[in-house]
């Protein structure tokens, strides 16, 4: 007994290995659920759309190649975005914003809150940053140890600081930022189009098939045929003008109709809603919550014009702003800003009354400050301020 107790004991550590690595790959697996889901209905729409609609259903051949040559078209651009909005390489931090270990040992060493403010201070006045936080500190990552540059924060499901981040979709198993935000807007604006052209095709089929069924009680065809009796005129209701559609296809096209109308439905209030987005040069994040700059809050503080907004996106060639390559404008790091933003020196919230000029009350300032709480610096053992 004792020795099975000794060897459990002893085999413990490798068996709680396991159930990590386990467990890593079974919420790796569980992330990919939505986008199976997206593939799946991606994939039975093809056949219902395809198969049971243009093959079986519609008679005219000039209409069937006219529709699937459009839907081909659409399909293509639609996945196309999708693939490059899942599997874009999103590039670390570059190193220079990285702090370095002899500040980071200062840092450590710092006795004082303002001393560790200070230090971040010196080690980012070469870096081009304009934002802060809400108390006006440097924005400084604690778990990636390192400056955050403007528009970068720490996404905590892919456990990384990322740049210019919008949001992590869980349709896509990644974030949306910088490196894909283009091909997240075409794939939002052909998944849209693909949605609403397969609706508007389905939709005479749909119509025609109600009609149909309304015809079919109204002669009271189901009393009919459940005493086993089969009149022509019920027949012919039932065969109706489907072409060689069974009774099944007809069913998906009417499914077709329903879900791409819900999904357009969803997909066009979220595309409108990153349209306003791009157009005023705002991420989700910081529509939720205004960037802070060294004068204040401020949340048209990286609008330039709405034509360059829309190109700070898209790029500047007019040719590849529909097709999902890159060519969103810089580098991901430093972004233009309105010119108050630019030379600025920071205004302590201690000099204002009331009010602040860009709408943040001194308690949200002081309350900010608060949030900046002391932590524990898993490497050292010492502490370090959780700077967001």
């Amino acid at each position: 007994m004792a020795s099975s107790v000794q060897n459990s004991r002893i085999s413990s550590p490798g068996y709680c290995a396991c159930c990590r690595t386990c467990n890593m790959w079974c919420w790796k697996g569980f992330k990919w659920l939505p986008v199976s889901f997206i593939v799946s209905i991606i994939t039975w729409s093809y056949y219902a759309y395809v198969i049971q609609l243009c093959i079986f259903t519609i008679q005219s051949t000039v209409q069937q190649w006219i529709y699937l040559v459009l839907y081909h078209i659409l399909l293509i651009m639609f996945v196309w975005s999708y693939w490059k909005t899942i599997f874009a390489e999103i590039e670390p931090i570059p190193e220079k914003y990285k702090l370095p270990e002899a500040e980071l040992e200062k840092m450590l060493s710092a006795e004082s809150e303002d001393s560790q403010r200070t230090i971040l201070e010196n080690f980012a006045k070469d870096l081009p940053i304009v934002t802060r936080t809400m108390s006006g500190s440097i924005r400084y990552c604690n778990r990636c140890v390192l400056v955050k540059p403007d528009r970068a924060h720490h996404c905590s499901i892919c456990a990384r600081c990322v740049l210019k981040m919008d949001h992590h979709c869980p349709w896509v198993n990644n974030c949306v930022c910088f490196h894909n935000y283009k091909f997240f807007m075409l794939f939002l604006g052909y998944a849209l189009l693909y949605c609403l052209f397969v609706m508007a095709t389905c939709l005479p089929y749909f119509i025609r098939l109600w009609k149909m069924y309304e015809e079919y009680k109204h002669a009271h065809c189901d009393l009919i045929l459940e005493s086993g009796a089969y009149t022509k005129i019920c027949v012919d209701m039932i065969n109706g003008d489907f072409g060689t559609a069974t009774s099944s296809g007809r069913y998906h096209i009417i499914f077709a109709f329903f879900v791409s109308l819900m999904f357009a439905i969803s997909l066009g209030s979220l595309f409108g809603y990153h349209c306003y987005l791009v157009v005023n040069n705002r991420t989700t994040l910081e529509a939720f919550r205004a960037p802070m700059f060294r004068g204040g809050a401020d949340k048209n503080g990286f609008s330039i014009g709405a034509f360059k907004n829309f190109k700070e996106v898209f790029g500047n060639s007019p040719n590849l702003w529909l097709v999902p390559v890159f060519t969103s404008l810089g580098d991901g790091c430093e972004y233009p800003v309105r010119r108050e933003h630019q030379l600025q020196t920071f205004t302590s919230p201690q000099d204002t009354h009331g009010y602040e000029s860009m709408g943040i009350t001194r308690s949200s300032v002081e309350m900010a400050r608060e949030t900046e709480r002391w932590r524990l610096c898993p490497r050292k053992g010492r502490t370090v301020p959780q700077i967001v």
